[in-house]
């Protein structure tokens, strides 16, 4: 006599009800992290009926910085460290000597601040493809430190409170005064020391 028993099943139908509410309940109990990017305001398009003109722009009013696949930094010609970079760039923007070498200025009438030598120059950054993503934040944050730097001085000598004080119109009249121009170039694969 073969003893023949049923194996019994197991009822699976209340098993996606429990799926889905820890399915739910994983979706409410996880934070996300919301990473914020670099915050930059572009250009408009250009029309594309329009010729586009070369812009002309004297070497004294670029700025060159490069970081390398091994992460080195050279700014104006002259390799720094990361920790320099926001004194080289608010020298830069500012020249406060005149210095033939640094950019040149020029006197425009602006709405609540009066005549003052806006400068011409520009920060060109361009890194390598292997550059590490960190240290690429991190520049980029140091060369706008030192315009936010460069504007919170001349809001505080001008009104007399820090730029993000200050009220919407006065904001635009520093940011008239000193522009932040920082332009990036398609990364590449630049050679550099190690």
């Amino acid at each position: 006599m073969i003893n023949k028993r049923k194996i019994q099943e197991i009822n699976a139908g209340s098993m996606a009800d429990i799926a889905f509410l820890l399915l739910i309940f994983f979706l409410v109990a996880t934070t996300m992290n919301v990473d914020t990017g670099i915050q930059r305001v572009l250009p408009p398009m250009p029309d594309e009926n329009q010729e586009q003109a070369p812009m002309d722009i004297k070497r004294r009013n670029i700025m060159l910085v490069f970081v390398s696949k091994f992460d080195n930094i050279m700014a104006g010609g002259e390799a720094i460290d990361i920790t320099q970079l926001k004194e080289k760039a608010k020298e830069f923007i500012l020249n406060p000597t005149n210095d033939e070498n640094l950019p040149e200025k020029e006197v425009t009438n602006i709405d609540l601040i009066g005549n003052y030598p806006v400068s011409k120059g520009v920060i060109s950054l361009q890194n390598d493809r292997g550059t590490s993503y960190n240290l690429y934040i991190m520049v980029q944050n140091e060369l706008t430190r030192a315009f936010n730097e460069v504007r919170d001085e001349l809001a505080t000598q001008k009104f007399g409170k820090k730029f993000m004080e200050l009220a919407e119109e006065q904001r635009e009249a520093v940011q008239k005064a000193v522009p932040l121009k920082i332009s990036e170039a398609e990364p590449r694969n630049i050679e550099g020391g190690n």
